[in-house]
């Protein structure tokens, strides 16, 4: 069974059996017909899963892995916010009428600012400090800008990256690990996405730097299932599990700029069917 399909399962199980439903609620999310999307939520879920060891992606239902790394690419790598530069279609509902999603995620991401003797990026900052100062305490990100707030078409969910490098005893290398921050989490149709998507920059930023790939904690401080996936949910969660899948990552790429999405591959990856027409809220 992989790892990562047994964190969803407790998880699922312990949100709709424990969790606070928000019906009747004010809420801001809403469906397509126009109706309120409630939740049933829960506070502080954190996931906890060791990349050395295997891949986090569901065998549940399969990731899009082509389409989850091309987002990643677009937000920490070209630090875009036009939404024609994405060869997926999920940032549409949160398109401008300027072709962005306004100042958020990449191009937070992309604002410079002075950082030792010039001026730098957060992406190029990180890359500095893991290179030349890899056990600082200060290597972060975060997209989260109150002052940009107005100006951002949808705040942004997963906000904020911590990295701590630490050392594996046996081999020597420098081990690199990550906090994920989340102020609010879509159970069904973002949660692996987001972990699989973390995974692979953890894995980018290492062999950037010559490390080796250790922690990604997922920290969620609002972990919830809408109330039209619950059934989903419900259903989802007693199907098999298979084995995670093998990461194949080309290794003649080792300049974080230099991936693409065809330098990543996942081998052996048996899951269950695709979960089709998931409404999404908005």
């Amino acid at each position: 069974m992989s790892l990562a399909d047994r964190i969803f399962i407790d998880m699922c199980r312990d949100i709709l059996d424990n969790g606070t439903d928000t019906r009747g609620e004010k809420v801001r999310p809403h469906w397509a017909d126009g109706s309120a999307a409630y939740t049933v939520k829960k506070f502080g879920v954190c996931n906890r899963y060791d990349l050395s060891k295997e891949f986090p992606a569901l065998t549940l239902r399969p990731i899009a892995i082509k389409s989850c790394i091309d987002e990643l690419l677009w937000i920490w790598q070209k630090k875009s916010n036009v939404v024609s530069e994405l060869r997926s279609h999920i940032w549409d509902s949160w398109c401008g009428e300027d072709g962005t999603i306004g100042k958020a995620y990449g191009y937070q991401l992309g604002v410079k600012h002075k950082y030792k003797e010039g001026m730098m990026d957060q992406v190029d900052r990180v890359l500095f400090d893991l290179k030349n100062n890899p056990f600082s305490r200060r290597i972060m990100t975060n997209m989260y800008v109150h002052s940009d707030l107005s100006e951002m078409n949808l705040y942004p969910c997963a906000y904020s990256m911590t990295f701590n490098v630490t050392q594996n005893k046996e081999s020597g290398k420098l081990v690199l690990n990550g906090v994920l921050n989340q102020r609010s989490n879509d159970v069904l149709t973002a949660n692996n996405w987001n972990v699989c998507q973390y995974a692979i920059l953890l894995h980018m930023f290492a062999i950037s730097s010559d490390m080796e790939v250790g922690e990604l904690v997922h920290m969620v401080a609002d972990a919830h299932i809408y109330d039209r996936h619950i059934p989903i949910i419900e259903e989802m969660i007693t199907r098999p599990v298979y084995d995670a899948p093998v990461l194949k990552i080309n290794p003649d790429v080792h300049n974080f700029y230099d991936f693409k999405v065809e330098d990543f591959v996942l081998e052996n990856y048996k899951t269950n069917p695709q979960i089709k027409d998931i409404p999404v809220a908005i």
